[in-house]
């Protein structure tokens, strides 16, 4: 693919770990993107099988294999393949979506209009209901509770959510980064591996001063939790240990005060009598152990 004239070089960057018919899926999307200067970084993260030759037969366009000799993650993961790749804008994208051909012209467009903006995300609809909203922005955290949601979800789309503007977090299933933004504020927070790493990048990014741009009109479907699955004792795990996690780097003093007694006194006795009372004991070995990881875990890390 020739580039175009003052078309920014974009590197698409996403994680493959055991699914690599779904990473293939992900690439044959690409081959319509109408977008005409951009490289692909599939970045294996030492998947049980090789992907290497099943995508290389696949005869993608700008399609480059990295693989790594361990599972660094999600954080760590796209943090491994930015340092690698040559972009002026990084889009780090789940390799469980699909991508309309228009995406990176729709996403990369805001940064010329606004130099403020630092990250653009589209909208996410679910793929297996493609009228159905997954994200259309995030609402603001709570400080008080670790919680959020998103804009729009579970709505079904009737251009409710059209419009473009700032919004409160990126999603990582989704999100177009300029090299700006990374030189100022970093990458992903590792010592997150899974889990609200987004989010605390999204509080430094604005923090910096740079908006986090909901852009309506871009479009992608989102295959949801298929890495991971809907209820695994992974997810448990790293959602409560990076909640609270999150809330030590992000809060004051009496805003994680109030946060601590709302989880003791309220989520942990509510989640506990759950798993319990379903005899689900894996899970509950895995709230626990993500509450007390965190005696453990520094509040900050390197990245």
């Amino acid at each position: 693919m020739t580039a175009q004239k003052g078309s920014p070089f974009i590197s698409i960057i996403t994680l493959n770990y055991n699914s690599t018919d779904v990473t293939c899926e992900f690439l044959e999307s690409a081959r319509c993107l109408t977008y005409p200067n951009y490289e692909i970084l599939v970045c294996d993260m030492a998947s049980a099988v090789d992907p290497t030759s099943q995508i290389l037969k696949g005869n993608y366009l700008n399609t480059t294999v990295l693989k790594s000799d361990k599972n660094l993650g999600f954080a760590g993961g796209n943090n491994w393949g930015i340092r690698q790749c040559k972009g002026d804008y990084v889009f780090i994208v789940n390799n469980d979506t699909e991508m309309p051909p228009d995406l990176l012209d729709i996403l990369i467009a805001p940064f010329s209009e606004d130099p403020a903006i630092g990250v653009t995300c589209p909208k996410i609809r679910y793929y297996y209901n493609k009228n159905i909203i997954q994200y259309a922005g995030f609402n603001a955290m709570n400080l008080f509770t670790g919680r959020t949601t998103a804009v729009g979800n579970k709505e079904v789309d009737n251009g409710q959510y059209d419009y473009s503007g700032p919004t409160h977090g990126a999603h990582g299933c989704a999100m177009l980064v300029s090299r700006e933004v990374i030189n100022k504020t970093g990458m992903f927070p590792e010592s997150f591996f899974l889990y609200y790493e987004e989010w605390d990048w999204s509080a430094r990014i604005l923090k910096a001063g740079y908006k986090i741009w909901y852009t309506g009109k871009g479009l992608i479907y989102h295959k949801e939790s298929i890495s991971v699955g809907k209820k695994n004792p992974l997810k448990v795990y790293y959602h409560t240990r990076n909640r609270i996690l999150y809330m030590r780097r992000n809060t004051n003093f009496f805003q994680f005060l109030v946060f601590m007694f709302f989880f003791l006194f309220f989520t942990a006795p509510k989640s506990i009598l759950r798993f319990a009372f379903k005899r689900e004991f894996t899970f509950l070995k895995a709230f626990l152990k993500g509450v007390l990881s965190n005696l453990r875990t520094p509040r900050y890390s390197p990245v």
